[in-house]
């Protein structure tokens, strides 16, 4: 079975369309339970394939060092990765100053994160997606090579499905909704064709439900649109329509 690895991943919503295709997906969060030998509970039937959610702390190097001897030999088939965006996000700007003062790296730890999923992949040498709101990365690594907004994926989500299954009150049926996320790809990633859905009006409700900082809220946000996810499999495990980056 083909290998999907998903970085900074607890919900698993990105590689669940790749499951659902024979895929054995692997999600690293911190997160998830310690246990060297998952147990039922970390192991997800999805479709064809199979979802195993394990523990890393990906900030620490020897983590991705350890991925990579456990994966190099297997037939890896791309890279995900979703690092955390606190530290880089412009949505946080308010709260920098303060954040340099106490560590005065604290924006280059931060981006040197996302730059080590990058790093895995092309060691692995497949291709891969690091995911993250409009942030200092733009800058302190280099310019995005796509942008998004989730509604212009939803039409990937077919009739009949449109309720998110996991969070219908939080996020709009068929992700009908602005949130502009940037996208850092390479090594033959396929950014996939646009099927947009109308947005609904006003704020979204993710913006008006989701705000806070406890974990459950933070997941919520910070999950894969259901859409996009669809489409990221179509795009790079076919031979459809797509924006090739190299």
């Amino acid at each position: 079975m083909k290998i999907i690895l998903s970085l900074y991943d607890y919900t698993g919503e990105a590689v669940r369309p790749w499951a659902e295709q024979g895929y054995m997906c692997y999600c690293y969060d911190i997160q998830h339970s310690f246990d060297p030998h998952p147990n039922e509970d970390q192991v997800e039937r999805v479709g064809k394939g199979l979802i195993t959610y394990l523990h890393a702390d990906l900030h620490n190097p020897s983590y991705y060092e350890e991925i990579y001897c456990i994966m190099k030999d297997q037939d890896v088939h791309m890279v995900l990765g979703f690092p955390v965006c606190t530290d880089m996000a412009v949505s946080g700007a308010a709260w920098f100053k303060a954040k340099a003062e106490a560590n005065p790296n604290f924006q280059d730890e931060a981006v040197s994160h996302s730059i080590a999923v990058a790093a895995l992949a092309d060691r692995l040498d497949v291709p891969y997606m690091v995911e993250n709101p409009v942030s200092v990365l733009a800058t302190k690594w280099r310019k995005p090579d796509h942008t998004f907004h989730p509604y212009e994926y939803g039409g990937y989500i077919p009739y009949g499905e449109e309720q998110h299954p996991t969070w219908p009150d939080f996020i709009a049926p068929r992700d009908a909704y602005p949130k502009k996320t940037c996208l850092w790809t390479g090594n033959g990633f396929k950014m996939p064709s646009k099927v947009a859905v109308e947005p609904e009006s006003g704020h979204s409700r993710q913006h008006l439900k989701l705000g806070g900082k406890s974990a459950k809220t933070k997941n919520i946000r910070s999950a894969t649109p259901r859409g996009f996810a669809r489409a990221v499999m179509l795009a790079n495990s076919t031979d459809g329509p797509s924006v090739t980056n190299n």
